[in-house]
Protein backbone atom coordinates (compact mmCIF):
# COMPACT_ATOMS: atom_id res chain seq x y z
CA UNK A 1 0.00 0.00 0.00
CA UNK A 2 1.38 3.39 -0.98
CA UNK A 3 1.17 6.17 1.64
CA UNK A 4 -1.74 8.59 1.23
CA UNK A 5 0.63 11.47 0.55
CA UNK A 6 1.89 9.62 -2.53
CA UNK A 7 -1.55 8.69 -3.87
CA UNK A 8 -1.19 10.99 -6.88
CA UNK A 9 2.08 9.59 -8.19
CA UNK A 10 2.12 7.79 -11.51
CA UNK A 11 2.25 4.04 -11.99
CA UNK A 12 5.53 4.55 -13.84
CA UNK A 13 7.11 6.14 -10.78
CA UNK A 14 5.89 3.30 -8.57
CA UNK A 15 7.53 0.83 -10.93
CA UNK A 16 10.74 2.88 -10.96
CA UNK A 17 10.81 2.97 -7.19
CA UNK A 18 10.23 -0.78 -6.89
CA UNK A 19 13.06 -1.49 -9.31
CA UNK A 20 15.36 1.04 -7.66
CA UNK A 21 14.80 -0.63 -4.29
CA UNK A 22 15.73 -3.99 -5.77
CA UNK A 23 18.91 -2.58 -7.32
CA UNK A 24 19.83 -0.73 -4.13
CA UNK A 25 19.29 -3.75 -1.91
CA UNK A 26 21.29 -5.96 -4.24
CA UNK A 27 24.40 -3.80 -4.13
CA UNK A 28 24.17 -2.29 -0.64
CA UNK A 29 22.48 -4.92 1.48
CA UNK A 30 20.00 -2.30 2.68
CA UNK A 31 16.51 -3.32 3.68
CA UNK A 32 13.27 -1.50 3.24
CA UNK A 33 12.15 0.38 6.33
CA UNK A 34 9.79 -1.82 8.40
CA UNK A 35 7.65 1.16 9.34
CA UNK A 36 7.43 3.61 6.49
CA UNK A 37 5.26 6.09 8.31
CA UNK A 38 7.98 6.64 10.92
CA UNK A 39 10.42 7.98 8.34
CA UNK A 40 7.83 10.04 6.49
CA UNK A 41 7.86 13.70 7.47
CA UNK A 42 5.05 16.18 6.74
CA UNK A 43 5.53 17.23 3.14
CA UNK A 44 3.70 19.50 0.75
CA UNK A 45 4.47 17.96 -2.63
CA UNK A 46 3.40 21.15 -4.39
CA UNK A 47 6.44 22.87 -2.94
CA UNK A 48 9.68 22.11 -4.77
CA UNK A 49 11.80 23.42 -1.92
CA UNK A 50 10.12 21.13 0.62
CA UNK A 51 10.53 18.15 -1.67
CA UNK A 52 14.22 18.93 -1.98
CA UNK A 53 14.68 19.48 1.75
CA UNK A 54 13.10 16.18 2.70
CA UNK A 55 15.20 14.33 0.14
CA UNK A 56 18.44 15.43 1.69
CA UNK A 57 17.52 14.73 5.31
CA UNK A 58 19.47 11.52 4.83
CA UNK A 59 22.43 13.19 3.13
CA UNK A 60 25.63 12.31 5.01
CA UNK A 61 23.47 10.35 7.46
CA UNK A 62 26.29 8.12 8.61
CA UNK A 63 28.46 11.18 9.29
CA UNK A 64 26.23 13.49 11.25
CA UNK A 65 24.32 11.10 13.50
CA UNK A 66 27.39 10.66 15.70
CA UNK A 67 28.76 14.15 15.32
CA UNK A 68 28.45 15.05 19.01
CA UNK A 69 30.48 12.02 20.03
CA UNK A 70 33.12 12.79 17.40
CA UNK A 71 33.26 16.42 18.43
CA UNK A 72 33.83 15.58 22.08
CA UNK A 73 36.76 13.30 21.32
CA UNK A 74 39.83 15.38 20.57
CA UNK A 75 42.12 12.37 20.21
CA UNK A 76 42.70 11.75 16.50
CA UNK A 77 44.06 8.25 17.01
CA UNK A 78 42.78 4.85 18.03
CA UNK A 79 44.67 1.79 19.18
CA UNK A 80 44.91 -1.23 16.90
CA UNK A 81 46.66 -4.22 18.48
CA UNK A 82 48.01 -1.87 21.13
CA UNK A 83 49.50 0.57 18.61
CA UNK A 84 48.11 4.05 17.87
CA UNK A 85 46.52 4.43 14.44
CA UNK A 86 44.99 7.61 12.96
CA UNK A 87 41.22 7.72 13.02
CA UNK A 88 39.45 7.57 9.69
CA UNK A 89 37.41 10.65 8.86
CA UNK A 90 36.46 9.76 5.30
CA UNK A 91 32.91 8.86 4.29
CA UNK A 92 33.75 6.11 1.77
CA UNK A 93 34.97 2.79 3.13
CA UNK A 94 35.93 -0.49 1.45
CA UNK A 95 32.97 -2.60 0.33
CA UNK A 96 33.05 -5.73 2.52
CA UNK A 97 31.91 -8.28 -0.09
CA UNK A 98 33.98 -6.93 -2.95
CA UNK A 99 34.32 -8.92 -6.16
CA UNK A 100 35.96 -7.02 -9.01
CA UNK A 101 34.93 -9.54 -11.67
CA UNK A 102 31.29 -9.45 -10.63
CA UNK A 103 31.27 -5.64 -10.49
CA UNK A 104 32.90 -5.35 -13.92
CA UNK A 105 30.32 -7.68 -15.42
CA UNK A 106 27.44 -5.78 -13.81
CA UNK A 107 28.78 -2.44 -15.05
CA UNK A 108 29.19 -3.80 -18.57
CA UNK A 109 25.57 -4.95 -18.62
CA UNK A 110 24.39 -1.62 -17.23
CA UNK A 111 26.32 0.36 -19.85
CA UNK A 112 25.12 -1.81 -22.72
CA UNK A 113 21.48 -1.96 -21.61
CA UNK A 114 18.90 0.03 -23.52
CA UNK A 115 18.95 3.59 -22.23
CA UNK A 116 21.93 2.88 -19.92
CA UNK A 117 21.09 1.64 -16.42
CA UNK A 118 22.34 4.58 -14.37
CA UNK A 119 20.87 3.13 -11.18
CA UNK A 120 23.15 0.12 -11.33
CA UNK A 121 26.21 2.19 -12.25
CA UNK A 122 25.63 4.45 -9.26
CA UNK A 123 24.92 1.54 -6.93
CA UNK A 124 28.22 -0.14 -7.78
CA UNK A 125 30.66 2.76 -7.98
CA UNK A 126 29.64 4.73 -4.93
CA UNK A 127 29.87 1.73 -2.62
CA UNK A 128 33.48 0.95 -3.50
CA UNK A 129 36.51 2.88 -2.32
CA UNK A 130 39.15 4.13 -4.73
CA UNK A 131 41.38 1.09 -4.46
CA UNK A 132 38.47 -1.19 -5.29
CA UNK A 133 37.44 0.96 -8.26
CA UNK A 134 40.94 0.67 -9.68
CA UNK A 135 40.66 -3.11 -9.53
CA UNK A 136 37.31 -2.97 -11.28
CA UNK A 137 38.88 -0.90 -14.07
CA UNK A 138 41.63 -3.48 -14.60
CA UNK A 139 39.23 -6.42 -14.69
CA UNK A 140 36.78 -4.57 -16.94
CA UNK A 141 39.47 -3.85 -19.54
CA UNK A 142 40.80 -7.39 -19.36
CA UNK A 143 37.36 -8.91 -19.89
CA UNK A 144 35.94 -6.48 -22.47
CA UNK A 145 39.01 -5.12 -24.22
CA UNK A 146 37.70 -1.60 -23.54
CA UNK A 147 38.43 1.01 -20.90
CA UNK A 148 35.72 1.50 -18.30
CA UNK A 149 36.14 5.27 -18.12
CA UNK A 150 35.79 5.60 -21.90
CA UNK A 151 32.66 3.44 -21.94
CA UNK A 152 31.11 5.49 -19.12
CA UNK A 153 32.04 8.72 -20.86
CA UNK A 154 30.17 7.56 -23.94
CA UNK A 155 27.17 6.35 -21.94
CA UNK A 156 26.64 9.16 -19.43
CA UNK A 157 26.16 12.89 -19.71
CA UNK A 158 26.64 16.10 -17.74
CA UNK A 159 27.38 16.03 -14.01
CA UNK A 160 26.85 12.30 -13.61
CA UNK A 161 29.54 11.73 -16.22
CA UNK A 162 31.89 14.14 -14.47
CA UNK A 163 31.39 12.48 -11.09
CA UNK A 164 31.84 8.90 -12.31
CA UNK A 165 34.99 9.78 -14.25
CA UNK A 166 36.38 11.58 -11.19
CA UNK A 167 35.70 8.56 -9.00
CA UNK A 168 37.51 6.26 -11.44
CA UNK A 169 40.74 8.27 -11.23
CA UNK A 170 43.34 7.64 -8.54
CA UNK A 171 43.75 10.59 -6.14
CA UNK A 172 46.99 11.62 -7.89
CA UNK A 173 45.37 11.35 -11.34
CA UNK A 174 42.42 13.43 -10.21
CA UNK A 175 44.67 16.13 -8.73
CA UNK A 176 46.88 16.16 -11.83
CA UNK A 177 43.78 16.46 -14.01
CA UNK A 178 42.49 19.38 -11.93
CA UNK A 179 45.86 21.16 -12.06
CA UNK A 180 46.09 20.69 -15.81
CA UNK A 181 42.57 22.02 -16.29
CA UNK A 182 43.37 24.98 -14.02
CA UNK A 183 46.33 26.03 -16.17
CA UNK A 184 45.13 25.09 -19.65
CA UNK A 185 41.55 26.28 -19.56
CA UNK A 186 40.25 29.73 -20.42
CA UNK A 187 42.52 31.64 -18.07
CA UNK A 188 44.26 30.23 -15.03
CA UNK A 189 42.23 29.09 -12.02
CA UNK A 190 44.59 30.21 -9.28
CA UNK A 191 42.31 29.03 -6.46
CA UNK A 192 42.51 25.40 -7.58
CA UNK A 193 46.31 25.52 -7.81
CA UNK A 194 46.57 26.77 -4.23
CA UNK A 195 43.83 24.48 -2.89
CA UNK A 196 45.56 21.34 -4.10
CA UNK A 197 49.18 22.24 -3.38
CA UNK A 198 48.46 23.68 0.07
CA UNK A 199 46.46 20.68 1.30
CA UNK A 200 48.45 17.70 0.02
CA UNK A 201 51.31 15.97 1.82
CA UNK A 202 54.87 15.91 0.51
CA UNK A 203 54.40 12.35 -0.70
CA UNK A 204 51.13 13.21 -2.42
CA UNK A 205 52.71 16.20 -4.22
CA UNK A 206 55.58 14.02 -5.46
CA UNK A 207 53.07 11.50 -6.79
CA UNK A 208 51.03 14.25 -8.45
CA UNK A 209 54.16 15.52 -10.21
CA UNK A 210 55.02 12.02 -11.40
CA UNK A 211 51.51 11.36 -12.72
CA UNK A 212 51.33 14.80 -14.34
CA UNK A 213 54.53 14.10 -16.29
CA UNK A 214 53.26 10.64 -17.25
CA UNK A 215 49.81 11.84 -18.36
CA UNK A 216 50.67 15.14 -20.06
CA UNK A 217 54.34 14.71 -20.97
CA UNK A 218 55.22 17.99 -19.30
CA UNK A 219 56.70 18.94 -15.95
CA UNK A 220 54.13 20.46 -13.61
CA UNK A 221 56.65 23.12 -12.61
CA UNK A 222 56.96 24.21 -16.24
CA UNK A 223 53.19 24.42 -16.56
CA UNK A 224 53.04 26.60 -13.48
CA UNK A 225 55.82 28.88 -14.75
CA UNK A 226 54.11 29.31 -18.11
CA UNK A 227 50.73 30.27 -16.68
CA UNK A 228 51.57 32.31 -13.57
CA UNK A 229 53.99 35.08 -12.70
CA UNK A 230 55.81 36.98 -9.97
CA UNK A 231 55.50 36.22 -6.29
CA UNK A 232 52.58 33.90 -6.94
CA UNK A 233 54.77 31.66 -9.09
CA UNK A 234 57.43 31.66 -6.38
CA UNK A 235 54.91 30.52 -3.79
CA UNK A 236 53.55 27.71 -5.99
CA UNK A 237 57.02 26.46 -6.86
CA UNK A 238 57.95 26.50 -3.18
CA UNK A 239 55.00 24.22 -2.41
CA UNK A 240 55.92 21.98 -5.34
CA UNK A 241 59.31 21.29 -3.74
CA UNK A 242 57.43 19.03 -1.35
CA UNK A 243 59.80 19.67 1.54
CA UNK A 244 57.35 21.00 4.10
CA UNK A 245 58.01 19.94 7.68
CA UNK A 246 55.34 17.35 8.52
CA UNK A 247 56.25 16.83 12.15
CA UNK A 248 53.60 17.29 14.82
CA UNK A 249 56.18 18.65 17.23
CA UNK A 250 56.13 22.41 17.85
CA UNK A 251 59.34 24.41 18.29
CA UNK A 252 58.26 27.26 20.56
CA UNK A 253 61.42 29.27 19.96
CA UNK A 254 61.06 28.98 16.19
CA UNK A 255 57.41 29.99 16.39
CA UNK A 256 58.34 33.16 18.24
CA UNK A 257 61.19 33.89 15.84
CA UNK A 258 58.97 33.33 12.79
CA UNK A 259 56.22 35.56 14.14
CA UNK A 260 58.73 38.38 14.64
CA UNK A 261 60.19 37.80 11.16
CA UNK A 262 56.72 38.02 9.61
CA UNK A 263 56.01 41.21 11.52
CA UNK A 264 59.30 42.81 10.50
CA UNK A 265 58.82 41.71 6.87
CA UNK A 266 55.38 43.26 6.59
CA UNK A 267 53.81 45.68 9.00
CA UNK A 268 57.03 47.06 10.49
CA UNK A 269 58.81 48.01 7.28
CA UNK A 270 58.39 50.05 4.14
CA UNK A 271 57.31 47.67 1.43
CA UNK A 272 56.89 43.95 2.02
CA UNK A 273 59.44 41.16 2.00
CA UNK A 274 57.17 38.65 0.28
CA UNK A 275 59.88 36.01 0.06
CA UNK A 276 60.08 35.83 3.86
CA UNK A 277 56.33 35.16 4.04
CA UNK A 278 56.57 32.51 1.33
CA UNK A 279 59.53 30.77 2.94
CA UNK A 280 57.88 30.46 6.35
CA UNK A 281 54.33 29.70 5.23
CA UNK A 282 55.30 27.00 2.72
CA UNK A 283 57.92 25.17 4.76
CA UNK A 284 56.52 24.92 8.30
CA UNK A 285 54.09 22.26 9.50
CA UNK A 286 50.47 23.02 10.34
CA UNK A 287 50.94 22.78 14.13
CA UNK A 288 54.08 24.92 13.90
CA UNK A 289 52.31 27.61 11.89
CA UNK A 290 49.36 27.57 14.28
CA UNK A 291 51.66 28.46 17.16
CA UNK A 292 53.33 31.11 14.98
CA UNK A 293 49.94 32.70 14.27
CA UNK A 294 49.17 32.75 17.99
CA UNK A 295 52.51 34.41 18.75
CA UNK A 296 51.95 36.94 15.98
CA UNK A 297 49.13 38.39 18.07
CA UNK A 298 51.69 39.26 20.75
CA UNK A 299 53.79 41.37 18.41
CA UNK A 300 51.00 42.94 16.36
CA UNK A 301 47.63 44.52 16.98
CA UNK A 302 46.06 42.64 14.04
CA UNK A 303 45.89 39.03 12.92
CA UNK A 304 48.24 37.64 10.31
CA UNK A 305 45.50 37.17 7.65
CA UNK A 306 44.51 40.82 8.14
CA UNK A 307 48.15 41.86 7.84
CA UNK A 308 48.45 39.92 4.58
CA UNK A 309 45.36 41.67 3.21
CA UNK A 310 46.83 45.05 4.15
CA UNK A 311 50.34 44.41 2.83
CA UNK A 312 49.67 42.36 -0.31
CA UNK A 313 47.25 42.26 -3.21
CA UNK A 314 46.24 40.05 -6.09
CA UNK A 315 47.04 36.36 -6.48
CA UNK A 316 49.84 36.29 -3.92
CA UNK A 317 47.57 37.74 -1.24
CA UNK A 318 44.87 35.13 -1.92
CA UNK A 319 47.49 32.39 -2.03
CA UNK A 320 49.12 33.18 1.31
CA UNK A 321 45.78 33.80 3.04
CA UNK A 322 44.60 30.38 1.85
CA UNK A 323 47.79 28.75 3.12
CA UNK A 324 47.16 30.35 6.52
CA UNK A 325 43.58 29.06 6.52
CA UNK A 326 44.70 25.53 5.62
CA UNK A 327 47.35 25.49 8.32
CA UNK A 328 44.92 26.76 10.92
CA UNK A 329 42.01 24.44 10.07
CA UNK A 330 41.91 22.42 6.85
CA UNK A 331 38.31 21.14 7.25
CA UNK A 332 37.15 24.73 7.80
CA UNK A 333 39.00 25.76 4.63
CA UNK A 334 37.07 23.19 2.60
CA UNK A 335 33.79 24.00 4.35
CA UNK A 336 34.23 27.58 3.20
CA UNK A 337 34.96 26.33 -0.33
CA UNK A 338 31.67 24.44 -0.38
CA UNK A 339 29.79 27.44 0.96
CA UNK A 340 31.29 29.80 -1.60
CA UNK A 341 30.45 27.35 -4.40
CA UNK A 342 26.78 27.69 -3.53
CA UNK A 343 26.54 31.43 -2.95
CA UNK A 344 24.53 33.72 -5.18
CA UNK A 345 22.31 32.64 -8.03
CA UNK A 346 24.62 30.04 -9.55
CA UNK A 347 26.23 26.87 -8.31
CA UNK A 348 29.82 25.92 -9.00
CA UNK A 349 29.25 22.22 -9.45
CA UNK A 350 32.89 21.66 -10.43
CA UNK A 351 33.95 22.82 -6.97
CA UNK A 352 31.41 20.57 -5.27
CA UNK A 353 32.59 17.56 -7.27
CA UNK A 354 36.27 18.38 -6.70
CA UNK A 355 35.95 18.78 -2.93
CA UNK A 356 33.59 15.86 -2.32
CA UNK A 357 35.60 13.43 -4.45
CA UNK A 358 39.04 14.48 -3.22
CA UNK A 359 38.11 14.52 0.48
CA UNK A 360 35.70 11.54 0.58
CA UNK A 361 38.45 9.23 1.83
CA UNK A 362 40.35 11.87 3.81
CA UNK A 363 38.37 14.16 6.10
CA UNK A 364 34.89 14.74 4.69
CA UNK A 365 33.28 13.89 8.03
CA UNK A 366 35.22 16.74 9.63
CA UNK A 367 34.31 19.09 6.78
CA UNK A 368 30.60 18.34 7.23
CA UNK A 369 30.80 19.02 10.95
CA UNK A 370 32.86 22.17 10.47
CA UNK A 371 30.31 23.48 7.97
CA UNK A 372 27.56 23.09 10.54
CA UNK A 373 29.63 24.93 13.14
CA UNK A 374 30.57 27.78 10.78
CA UNK A 375 27.21 28.36 9.10
CA UNK A 376 24.76 26.98 11.67
CA UNK A 377 23.15 24.70 9.10
CA UNK A 378 23.89 21.44 7.39
CA UNK A 379 25.82 21.36 4.16
CA UNK A 380 23.34 18.88 2.72
CA UNK A 381 20.55 21.41 3.10
CA UNK A 382 22.51 24.06 1.23
CA UNK A 383 23.48 21.60 -1.48
CA UNK A 384 19.92 20.49 -1.93
CA UNK A 385 18.75 24.07 -2.46
CA UNK A 386 21.48 25.05 -4.88
CA UNK A 387 22.76 22.03 -6.70
CA UNK A 388 21.70 20.21 -9.84
CA UNK A 389 21.32 16.56 -10.72
CA UNK A 390 24.81 15.48 -9.59
CA UNK A 391 23.82 15.83 -5.94
CA UNK A 392 21.59 12.79 -6.31
CA UNK A 393 24.74 10.81 -6.91
CA UNK A 394 26.42 12.05 -3.75
CA UNK A 395 23.27 11.88 -1.66
CA UNK A 396 23.09 8.19 -2.42
CA UNK A 397 26.82 7.53 -2.31
CA UNK A 398 27.44 9.10 1.08
CA UNK A 399 24.58 7.50 2.94
CA UNK A 400 24.86 3.97 4.27
CA UNK A 401 21.17 3.20 4.48
CA UNK A 402 18.47 3.26 1.87
CA UNK A 403 14.86 3.39 3.00
CA UNK A 404 11.52 3.67 1.31
CA UNK A 405 10.81 7.35 1.60
CA UNK A 406 14.39 8.41 0.82
CA UNK A 407 14.60 6.35 -2.36
CA UNK A 408 11.17 7.34 -3.55
CA UNK A 409 11.76 11.04 -3.11
CA UNK A 410 15.02 10.74 -5.03
CA UNK A 411 13.11 9.44 -8.03
CA UNK A 412 10.34 11.95 -7.48
CA UNK A 413 12.87 14.73 -7.75
CA UNK A 414 14.48 13.39 -10.92
CA UNK A 415 11.06 12.85 -12.49
CA UNK A 416 9.24 16.06 -11.63
CA UNK A 417 12.03 18.62 -11.43
CA UNK A 418 14.27 18.03 -14.50
CA UNK A 419 14.06 21.63 -15.65
CA UNK A 420 15.01 22.86 -12.20
CA UNK A 421 18.13 20.70 -12.25
CA UNK A 422 19.10 21.61 -15.80
CA UNK A 423 19.35 25.27 -14.76
CA UNK A 424 22.06 24.60 -12.18
CA UNK A 425 19.87 24.48 -9.11
CA UNK A 426 18.03 27.78 -9.32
Amino acid sequence: MWPVRFSHVTAQNKQRYTRYTQVSNKFTGAEESPNRSEVLEPLDLSSCSQIKMSLFKKFFNDIIHNRDTDHDDDDDSVKVKGKPKPKYYGTVTPYPNFNASSDASVLQSAIESKGVDEDVIISVLVRRNNEQRQKIKVVYEASTGKKLDEDLKGALRSDLEDVTLALLMTPAQFDAFQLRKATKGLGTDEDILVEILATRSNQEICEIKRVFKEEYEEELEDDIKDDTSGDFTEALLAMLKANKDESTEVDMALAQKDSETLFESGENTDGTNVSAFIDILTSRSGPQLTKTFENYASVSDITLPKALEMELEGDIEDCLVDIVKCAWNTPAFFAEKLNQAMKGYGTCEETLIRVLVSRSEVDLKKIVEQYRVMYNRRVQEDILVKCSRMVLFFTYSLSKETNYIYSFRLFQLTTYLPLFFSTGGN
